[in-house]
């Protein structure tokens, strides 16, 4: 009898066991869809939204990975054909859409304070900026991101993670996906953040190119460098005008220079930095010692560090050490991703921080939110874990040419615009190298009128601050208001 009992108990407790791993995994494909109304400026936007899965495919035909998605549409818009639709992208690579989902462009934010910090009870409220009363949106997350999956088990990850890989799989969803909803007379837009910025660069080539899907415009937010060729004296050189706002923003600067505006500050460590110091970095150990000398007081007095600390460094002082010394004397570090956001090591020797307190603070904040905000609002339902930052690596790298392409899809496509948005605190992809990347991108300056750059006093997610929000989708808007063809303009030079 023990063991007839023994035998059914664990028989059930196999089917349970597998019951519980058929719920978490991924259905290949799904759709939740909830009807809702936001106010964005005063004025009430109805919308529904899809919360979803759909498949990736390899060459046969065969369901190799399921990606999650969140497509919001306006549901009082009858011309579709007109209704610009944005594909929008996070990046990691490895990193879920809901950074950008949940605190920037999307029709609900999440519950922090006015500078970006997190607060408790956790949670989300209405979007009052969101883009969707001029634009549907579709929040894409690749494979192992969010509740994306792998499906096929014999598939090589090689598949996915990798720049020219992740690209070509994800221009064939978006093709899909178009598809399906119609959605080929839109005007289309893509936004990529951080890494997402190389997605979207090779994709709106990728898209333009194999799949004869023509964009109106690009948003790289805290753009990577994207391939443009920096090595050397330009990399080093290039921090300057970031390690100024910083310090000027830690009120670390010499009390004349404390004294201005930052917007008054940069163009001259911006000037000086590319007349002075990156010559002087070019010559190396041919300087004129007296000249390198004079460059080094002036560096110091441009980031708050020490001339002293400057010359040990060759003039060239790497942002891990300049995010450790900066306020060393007052016992804290200073965040990666956003500099204002300050932190406590362990011990205040050594050249690096213990972590990046500006990307612990946003962790704290977006885990809790989205998965009440999935299960309560959008109503999608799962035993998956929401993977914040999930497993693709290694990532290959090799063979980045993303900037390039994103020039090339500009030449081949005159209806087809790029906006950068950069923060002036921003440690982990500077303001400055993102002007850099658009210089390199147009060196002919024939592509000029249809480029454009915003920054904004903070971090890597500049939306996360409640001014920036505002206004950092408000550029949005009339980056779409301004890359929208006039009635029958030809695409044509």
């Amino acid at each position: 009898m023990k063991k007839y009992l023994l035998g059914t108990f664990l028989m059930v407790l196999c089917l349970n066991v597998a019951k519980a791993q058929e719920i978490r995994q991924i259905e290949i494909e799904s759709a939740e869809v909830t009807s809702h109304e936001v106010t964005i400026n005063g004025k009430r936007v109805p919308y529904k939204a899809t919360a979803g899965t759909m498949p990736v495919w390899n060459d046969e035909g065969k369901p190799i990975a399921s990606l999650f998605y969140t497509y919001y549409e306006r549901t009082d818009v009858s011309d579709k054909a007109k209704r610009p639709l944005v594909v929008s992208f996070n990046g990691g690579p490895g990193s879920a859409s809901l950074w950008m989902h949940l605190a920037y462009t999307g029709p609900y934010k999440l519950n922090i304070d006015d500078e970006g910090y997190p607060l408790q009870p956790y949670g989300y409220s209405e979007n009052p900026h969101s883009i969707l009363d001029v634009a549907d949106i579709v929040f894409v997350d690749p494979v192992n991101t969010g509740y994306s999956r792998i499906v096929d088990k014999e598939t090589p990850k090689s598949t996915f993670f990798g720049i020219n890989s992740d690209i070509k799989y994800l221009a064939d969803w978006v093709n899909t996906f178009v598809t399906r909803q119609n959605r080929w007379a839109s005007p289309k837009y893509l936004i990529g953040e951080s890494y997402g910025t190389t997605r979207v660069a090779g994709l709106v080539s990728q898209l333009q190119n194999s799949h004869w899907m023509y964009f109106n415009g690009v948003v790289l937010v805290s753009p990577t460098p994207m391939g443009l060729d920096r090595e050397g004296p330009v990399a080093s050189a290039n921090y300057l005008p970031y390690y100024a706002a910083t310090a000027w923003y830690h009120q670390a600067l010499p009390s004349d220079l404390q004294a201005r505006d930052l917007d008054d500050i940069l163009p001259e460590v911006e000037a000086y930095t590319i007349d002075v110091v990156l010559p002087a970095m070019a010559k190396g150990g041919s300087l004129d010692p007296a000249k390198r000398n004079e460059i080094a007081k002036k560096m110091a007095y441009y980031s708050g560090l020490s001339e002293k600390v400057v010359l040990e460094h060759n003039l060239a002082v790497p942002t891990n050490f300049f995010w450790k010394e900066l306020l060393r004397d007052q016992g804290l570090t200073i965040g990666r991703l956003d500099s204002r956001y300050k932190g406590i090591d362990k011990a205040g020797t050594g050249a690096r921080p213990d972590f990046d307190p500006a990307l612990t603070a946003w962790n704290h904040a977006f885990a809790p939110a989205f998965n009440l905000y999935a299960r309560n609002v959008l109503k999608y339902t799962t035993d998956l874990t929401y993977n914040l930052f999930g497993p693709v690596h290694p990532w290959d790298r090799s063979n980045e040419n993303t900037g390039e392409q994103l020039a090339n899809a500009m030449r081949q496509n005159p209806y087809l615009h790029v906006m950068t948005q950069s923060g002036y605190f921003d440690g982990g992809t500077d303001y400055f190298n993102a002007k850099y990347n658009l210089w390199q991108m147009d060196q002919g300056g024939k592509l000029k009128d249809r480029l454009s750059f915003k920054a904004y006093r903070s971090g890597h997610m500049m939306y996360l601050r409640a001014e920036d929000l505002k206004t950092s989708n408000d550029d949005i808007r009339e980056f779409i208001k301004n890359s929208l063809p006039g009635k029958d303009v030809p695409a044509k030079y």
